[in-house]
């Protein structure tokens, strides 16, 4: 697979904006020191494709929303004290247009992310430490006329809910939208509400985050493309109790699964990782649209005997408990906790190769407005990982044709892999 680069250029906002160092929480301080990369496959369109994916049409668009969400045209930046920030003076988003020879059927129609797509169709950077950028663009035609849109924003600046709201925004203003229409409500930049107190005090135990938690080693893997239809939705919901939610019946299955795939000691602890959205977990209230990480990692324990043993719904229970349990109190003990600096030097590893053989981390994109990015030629026919890092990870997402159930995306050690099928798919 061979790609050209046609063009690359640094797109600043179209009218001036705030000329300010953006104070970072310290949720932002220890997410993933690297840019989450994305890809957005468009098939060619069959009809009414004058103008397909403009190059300029897009770059002014990018100009337009980057007012709004001026920190992604900043630099990672550091204050005095060694603490991270964002230096926001609207130096602009590299935005690169490209041409593949490959089709998008062949590298889409089964797609699952890789190392090979990441190169191909996502700007890299260098580093993802300072004086990094924030945002980086790729737009790729393909030899089939479809498009790729590659995207990467660093993770210490906004999470998955603030960076589909930015590509909301941009789509909508390609489109022609006015800019209140393309982003009715605003992004909220200001981290305050997420301050920690003073003095600190971590009152609960935040296993999720400690060194001594993060002691797997980077194992060989695999990703894996799962597709969850209606049917095997229905028929793992019928296992546990009434009300259910996708995101818990699906994760407590891949959970399940992988247990059995590994042969678990039936004597010991298994734990999955999942994050928390704490936006409407807090009091007052962080806003819908605030732009920052508000999210949390934390863990469900479980023993594997109890996996093995019990019905599903024990496990869908075990993980719903887990989430309602997030609160204002944990969350700011977390916020504490996370501030105190014990081990914020290992969370800044990737730390998502540390997870022990034992343990599942799975991210939940359900309800999310993946798909919600039509730059005037039709909604993506596939929004994906463009790359995994580490055995143990998976992704939970909606397949674009909604007819068509859930997708999942699962690294795991190669070995394994026939055992997972088997219980995956015949329960």
């Amino acid at each position: 697979m061979k790609v050209e680069m046609v063009e690359s250029t640094l797109v600043a906002p179209s009218e001036e904006t705030p000329r300010r160092a953006l104070w970072l929480s310290n949720f932002d301080v220890t997410a993933a020191m690297t840019h989450t990369a994305l890809v957005y496959y468009y098939p060619a369109p069959t009809t009414g494709g004058e103008g397909f994916f403009s190059p300029d049409r897009l770059m002014a668009a990018l100009a337009k929303a980057l007012v709004l969400f001026y920190p992604l045209a900043g630099r990672l930046g550091m204050d005095e004290d060694g603490r991270l920030q964002i230096d926001c003076h609207g130096e602009g988003a590299l935005y690169v247009v490209a041409r593949a020879d490959c089709t998008g059927e062949g590298l889409f129609s089964n797609y699952v992310p890789s190392p090979k797509v990441r190169r191909v169709f996502v700007p890299v950077a260098p580093s993802g430490d300072p004086p990094c950028r924030m945002a980086m663009f790729q737009v790729t035609f393909l030899k089939c006329g479809g498009v790729v849109l590659g995207t990467a924003i660093h993770h210490a600046l906004m999470d998955g809910i603030g960076a589909f709201h930015f590509i909301q925004t941009w789509s909508g203003l390609a489109r022609g939208l006015a800019v209140a229409e393309a982003c009715p409500s605003p992004p909220s930049h200001d981290r305050t509400l997420l301050q920690g107190r003073s003095p600190p005090h971590a009152d609960f135990h935040h296993s999720a985050y400690s060194s001594a938690y993060l002691n797997g080693l980077p194992r060989p893997s695999i990703t894996l493309r799962y597709s969850v239809s209606p049917k095997l939705l229905a028929d793992l919901k019928s296992q546990c109790a009434p009300g259910v939610s996708t995101y818990g019946a699906v994760t407590a299955h891949l959970w399940r699964s992988m247990c059995i795939a590994r042969g678990l000691a039936s004597g010991s602890d298994t734990h999955l990782r999942v994050t928390v959205n704490v936006r409407h977990r807090l009091c007052p209230p962080v806003p819908r649209y605030f732009s920052g990480n508000a999210i949390l990692r934390d863990l469900v324990t479980v023993k594997v005997a109890d996996v093995l043993s019990k019905p599903l719904g024990y496990m869908t229970d075990a993980i719903k408990k887990s989430l309602e349990d997030v609160d204002d109190a944990y969350v700011r003990s977390m916020i504490d906790y996370l501030g105190l600096g014990s081990d914020k030097g290992s969370l800044q590893a990737a730390p998502w190769q540390l997870l022990p053989e034992s343990d599942l981390w799975v991210t939940g994109w359900l309800g999310l407005p993946v798909y919600d990015a039509d730059f005037g030629w039709g909604a993506p026919r596939l929004v994906a990982p463009a790359q995994m890092f580490g055995t143990g990870m998976a992704y939970v997402m909606q397949h674009a044709d909604r007819d068509k159930g859930f997708v999942v995306f699962l690294a795991l050690e190669p070995q394994y892999v026939p055992c997972f099928e088997d219980v995956f798919y015949n329960n």
